[in-house]
């Protein structure tokens, strides 16, 4: 039981990159902005990394929670 949730960890955490690298990355570098003149490169850069740095924040959390859970199981056992 210990190794499977230690595999399952892992196999999350191999998800999340995956998508981070993957599938999020090209979507958010298509994102443009427009409308504000000379803002706008600046506007794009600040929407895009808030919304990298939020994946981020989200992805830690959500390891943080399967880390919690796996630790609470081992000690039941």
């Amino acid at each position: 039981m210990k190794g499977t949730l230690i595999f399952f960890y892992i196999f999350v955490m191999w998800l999340l990159i995956i998508a981070g690298g993957a599938l999020i990355v090209p979507i958010i570098a298509h994102i443009s902005i427009h409308g504000f003149g000379n803002l706008d490169s600046m506007i794009d850069s600040i929407v895009k990394a808030s919304i990298a740095i939020m994946l981020v924040v989200l992805w830690i959390l959500i390891m943080s929670k399967i880390k919690n859970w796996i630790f609470h199981q081992q000690m039941h056992h």
